[in-house]
This record gives structure tokens, C-alpha cells and sequence, in this order.
């Protein structure tokens, strides 16, 4: 381990009501070793980096003026909340980031009391601190409600719902926006800072409270118009119109950074009788860390890295990552075909789309954080002629599953989602795997759902979207990198609904969609070391299921066994329906599901996951087994039956 930077303030901070204890002139130094600690720790972990750097003086002053955790702190998303952890009674355990065992990468509830809310997907905050503030006014209790969003995360349309209806918690809202992409209003140094405070102060408010109720006596007419004057005027001079009209009391825009700003801005915002308030903070992600701030897009995530030179730690070259194939084979089809456009919600890195912005700018569209808008948008084009594909995280395409059911499947339009982040995911833990796309999708009407097993099926695959206009199509594909089979020079066109078989046996049938392939081929090598010998399918699509080659398989082998990289109620369930309705399981047949266990499974390492799950070669080999001692012929779902 490198060494650790010297924090002798720092060190005497265990939790936030130690930080309370302090001067505010130490609170410059706390948050210069607070930053130092964090790259320290996110160096040795790896992790999110460049936006927690960008909030430390910010967490430093709310937790100074705000009594946390009676005081409920809701970071929106969390992957700034690295800080915030090292505060609140974690810093002991920081370099366990996001391992196995070790602290979550984000918020989370039975973490910490200083976490109220879980949160890893975006915009959720304000309704979730609309909710605290609500129970606490209603339950005759103290304590506000803070919630910290950045200007990104204000792109999903749920803030704005949250924010719409937030009127009724008063002052017990407090609504942070980090403003630090968009630049809604840069500061503008001493003048900035003064308008900010003294809007925020009580004697302005209380004169603002009073002009209101003298107004109000003279007549309605005249109150309206007075009280529309102020709010012109505020509202010209320091910006914040749109969160005034939705009911906010708008202060800022101050610097994020500067603690002798932040901090009297935030005391009078907490004594305040106004409400609910938005403070508007601007901060640069990566503040006080050279490589970050030159380069917030690489160091948003990080790998390990050196804390000296920045440089991040680099895997060993190796297959291409899944991403990218599905990109490049993306861009080879709209080079014949001028009607194919992408569409990514924030996410154009991740998904590879960045690599299609480059060669066809006109034809790609980022939406922001925004899935329920990029897929009824793809609809839109989808119903004019377009062939959009719409490529979105597993776990993200659930906040659009209304508008896949009702805008894309009732209609049968022939949008193409890529499924990013299929299966576990390794370090992000349970909020980001790609549980359950396969039993959300494949239960849908006019829907084909494909799994590619390997990089050159995710070619295959992607063509065959591109070429396919009868209906909605979805491939899905793991995070990370391919497993090195050759890419194929020339794309195929896949026959939809039919599998194919990867090597012959006679006893057992192991039935795979997606990555897990290479799992099952491993456990036919094992089975058939002890004599018994096994088939291996790749069945390709959920949905349509190759029910020939089912059948066929089901009714010449003694164990048939079912493997996927998804939640209860996808391949398996169909296999199960399909055997029973035509009789299969009535004729003697061992049939078996394996699919991920019925939990939220916690970070670690993507194959270790996979082991805890019951989904590797040792685990396939054990049920196979089990079912071969198995007296009584019939259903048992689940790996270890």
C-alpha cells in the first residue's frame, strides 16, 4: 500500500458530530486532508473519483451545519459519496471499496445511519427527501431533509416530477443542485457570495415574509403583482427562474469550494422559515487533484492508480470489451444503411455509442438520464422508418419498462434495444446487475430477446437486429471484455428462434443462453471424464425458443439442465412451460433450471459472484449429478435441487 497521507485534523473526526466540534477556520484544512484521504483511498480500491473530489467541501459544510443524521443527507446516485463514508464513521474500512466483504460504492441503508436512502441510479433524491421531510412534518418531528443532485442527474424528468409536488414539505426541504458540467450560472466571485447570503439571510426574509402579509391586506391584485416583482427581480439577478416557478426558494449560484461562502449560506438556509429552498452550488468534479480535473471524463471511474503521476493501472491486452464489438459492427451497418440511428442515455462511453458518434455524429443522440424518453423516442423512428437502436444498461432500461410495453411491444415497432451490463457486474454490486431483462423482456408479446455466449455471437447478433423490421428485437451482453474466440470477418444473418448445438453427447443436455457457455463446456468436459456423456446447446434466443431442437434433445437425453445469466422467470421458466404443455416431463425426463439465486447479491469479483450464485462448471456438474440420484423423475428448479 502506498503511503497514507498525513491527516493529523482529520484523524481526530471519527463522525460528523466530532466534525461540529471544530473551528470554522479548521474547516480548510479538514477539507484539503478529507481530499488527500480520498484519492488516497480511491488509488488503492479504484472507484468513482473525479465527482466525490468535487463535492468535499460541500459534504465538510453540510455535515458542520446540518445535524446529521437526524438531518437526513440523501446523495443522489452516491458515486460522490466517498467523503461523505470517510465522515460518517467508515473511514477505517475506505479501502475496502467496492470488494467483496468490503463498503459499498454507493449509499446504502444497512451500511451506515448516516445513509438513509440507497441510491445508485440517478434523479431518485428529491423524491426521496420529499418523503422524509413529509413523515417528519407529519409525524410532529424535527429534522430536515437534504438532497444533493447534480445538474446531471436534474436531466431525468422524476426531479422535476419531485420538485412539482414539493411545496407541501416547507422548510424542512432543502434541495443542493452540484452544478458541475452544465454551468447554469457560473459564480461571479465576492458579488455572487453577497447576493447569495444576503437572500438567504433572515432579515431579508423576514422583510420578504412581512411585504408579503402587508400586500396581501391592500388587495389580492396588488400582492400578485408585488410578489412577482420580487421574484423578477431575485430572479434576474441571480438566476434561478424555473426553480422558483416550481415552487422552490432559489439561492445561489455560490462557489462549491469556498468554505467562508458555503458555509453562512447554509446556516441560513437551515434557520430559514422559507421553504422548500434549492441552493445552487458550482463546483469542479476532480477540485484538488491535477490528473482529474484535466480529465474528468477518464477519471470519473477509475481503476487503480498511482496518486503521484495519476497513471491508472491497465489490464494485460487482451479480447476486445463487448461494448465495442457491438459498436464497430453497429457502424459497419450503417455504412449500407442510411437509416440506422443510436440512441444512449448518458451513458455513450459505456455503451460504445461515443465510437458511432464519431463516425455518424448526425445519426446518434444522446437523451441524458432519460431511458423512458429514449425509448419512446426510438418508437417514434422506429414508426417513420428509422431503424433505431437503443442501447441501454440492463439495469437502466427498467426505469423505461412502461414504454417498452406500451409504446414499442403493443405496437410492435421494430425498436432494437443493446442490453448493456447483462448478469452481475462485479464491483457495482446489486443495483447495477443485469438480473432481469431476460424475464421482463421475454414475457412480452411480438418480443425477440437474444444472449450472446461470446464476442463473434454478439456480431452476429447485432446484424441480425439491424437487418430484422418485423417487431422489437434485444440482444443482451455482459460488461467487461470478450473471451478471445475471432471476430468474424463477415456478419451473419441469425435464423430467429434457432439455437445450435456445440458439442454431441448422448446422456445429458446442458442448455445455455448467453456467457455462460463457456461454464457449461467446461462442465461437459467434466461429466464426461466420469462417463457421462453430454450435449451442449447454445440456444441463442429466449424468445423465440428453438422448440425442435428442445424437444429433440429432451426426449433423447435422461437430464436435461437449463443455464442462464438471469433472475427466475427467464429461460428456464420457458423451457419448464414448453415441457409441460407438450407432455415432456410426463415421459421420465430430469429436467433442470439454474439461474441466479433469489437475492441482491453484493459486490465482488465477477467470478466469485458467479460461484456464490451456483452458476460455474463445479456447480452445473453437482445438479447434473443430484438429478442422476434422483429416484423420482420430475421438476426441480434451482442449481443445488
Amino acid at each position: 500500500m502506498a503511503d497514507l497521507p498525513p491527516t493529523p485534523l482529520l484523524d481526530t473526526v471519527s463522525t460528523p458530530a466530532d466534525l461540529r466540534k471544530l473551528d470554522p477556520k479548521q474547516l480548510r484544512q479538514l477539507a484539503d486532508e478529507l481530499r488527500a484521504e480520498t484519492i488516497s483511498a480511491v488509488g488503492t480500491t479504484g472507484g468513482h473519483l473525479g465527482s466525490g473530489l468535487g463535492v468535499v467541501e460541500l459534504t465538510a459544510a453540510i455535515h458542520y451545519v446540518f445535524n446529521t443524521p437526524d438531518d437526513r443527507l440523501i446523495w443522489d446516485v452516491g458515486h460522490q459519496c466517498y467523503p461523505h463514508k470517510i465522515l460518517t464513521g467508515r473511514r477505517d474500512r475506505i479501502r475496502t471499496l467496492r470488494q467483496g466483504g468490503g463498503l459499498s460504492g454507493f449509499t446504502k441503508r444497512s451500511e451506515s445511519e448516516y445513509d438513509p436512502f440507497g441510491a445508485a441510479h440517478s434523479s431518485t433524491s428529491i423524491s426521496a427527501a420529499l418523503g422524509f421531510a413529509i413523515a417528519n412534518k407529519l409525524a410532529g418531528k424535527p429534522g430536515k431533509a437534504i438532497a444533493v443532485i447534480g445538474d446531471g442527474a436534474m436531466s431525468a424528468g422524476m426531479a422535476y416530477e419531485a420538485m412539482n409536488n414539493a411545496e407541501a414539505a416547507g422548510n424542512r426541504l432543502i434541495v443542493i443542485l452540484n452544478d458541475n458540467d452544465m454551468s447554469i450560472a457560473p459564480p461571479v466571485g465576492g458579488l455572487s457570495a453577497y447576493l447569495a447570503r444576503m437572500v438567504s439571510s433572515s432579515p431579508y426574509l423576514g422583510f420578504r415574509s412581512l411585504a408579503k402579509k402587508i400586500t396581501r391586506k391592500l388587495s389580492r391584485r396588488v400582492h400578485n403583482a408585488a410578489e412577482k416583482a420580487e421574484e423578477f427581480t431575485r430572479g434576474w439577478v441571480t438566476g434561478g427562474t424555473l426553480f422558483e416557478e416550481l415552487g422552490f426558494y432559489y439561492v445561489g449560484p455560490i462557489d462549491g469550494h469556498n468554505l467562508d461562502h458555503l458555509i453562512p449560506v447554509l446556516e441560513n438556509v437551515r434557520d430559514s422559515e422559507q421553504g422548500p429552498i434549492l441552493v445552487h452550488v458550482v463546483t469542479k468534479k476532480g477540485k484538488g487533484y491535477g490528473p482529474a480535473e484535466a480529465a474528468a471524463d477518464k477519471y470519473h471511474g477509475v481503476q487503480k492508480f498511482d496518486v503521484i503521476t495519476g497513471a491508472q493501472a491497465k489490464a494485460p491486452p487482451g479480447p476486445p470489451a463487448y461494448q465495442n464489438v457491438f459498436a464497430d459492427q453497429l457502424i459497419k451497418d450503417a455504412e449500407t444503411d442510411p437509416t440506422i440511428v443510436a440512441i444512449t442515455a448518458a451513458m455513450p462511453g459505456g455503451t460504445g455509442l461515443d465510437r458511432f458518434a464519431k463516425a455518424y455524429p448526425d445519426r446518434t443522440f444522446d437523451v441524458g438520464i432519460a431511458e423512458q424518453h429514449a425509448v419512446t423516442f426510438a418508437a417514434g423512428l422506429a414508426a417513420q422508418g428509422m431503424r433505431p437502436f437503443c442501447a441501454i444498461y440492463s439495469t437502466f432500461l427498467q426505469r423505461a419498462y412502461d414504454q417498452v410495453v406500451h409504446d414499442v411491444a403493443i405496437q410492435n415497432l421494430p425498436v432494437r434495444f443493446a442490453i448493456d451490463r447483462a448478469g452481475l457486474v462485479g464491483a457495482d454490486g446489486a443495483t447495477h446487475a443485469g438480473s432481469f431483462d431476460v424475464t421482463y423482456l421475454a414475457t412480452l408479446p411480438n418480443f425477440i430477446v437474444m444472449a450472446a455466449a461470446d464476442e463473434a455471437e454478439l456480431v452476429h447478433m447485432t446484424h441480425t437486429a439491424a437487418l430484422h423490421d418485423d417487431g422489437p428485437i434485444a440482444v443482451r451482453y455482459p460488461r467487461g471484455n470478450g473471451t478471445g474466440v475471432a471476430l468474424p470477418e463477415t456478419a451473419e444473418r441469425l435464423a430467429i428462434g434457432k439455437g445450435r448445438i456445440v458439442r454431441e453427447g448422448k446422456k445429458v443436455a446442458i442448455l445455455s443462453l448467453g456467457t455462460r457457455l463457456a461454464e457449461a463446456v467446461k462442465a461437459a468436459d467434466a461429466l464426461d471424464a466420469r462417463g457421462l456423456s453430454t450435449t451442449v446447446a447454445d440456444l441463442r434466443f429466449a424468445k423465440p425458443l428453438d422448440e425442435e431442437l428442445i424437444r429433440k434433445l429432451m426426449t433423447t437425453h435422461e437430464v436435461v439442465v437449463t443455464i442462464e445469466e438471469a433472475a427466475v422467470g427467464g429461460l428456464g421458466a420457458h423451457v419448464l412451460t414448453f415441457a409441460s404443455d407438450n407432455g415432456l416431463i410426463d415421459a421420465g425426463l430430469k429436467l433442470r433450471t439454474m439461474r441466479l439465486p433469489d437475492v441482491f447479491q453484493d459486490q465482488d469479483k465477477p467470478e466469485v459472484q458467479y460461484a456464490q450464485a451456483g452458476l460455474d462448471a463445479d456447480a452445473v456438474v453437482e445438479t447434473v449429478l443430484k438429478a442422476l440420484r434422483h429416484n423420482d423423475a420430475g421438476v426441480v428448479e434451482g442449481a443445488r435441487a
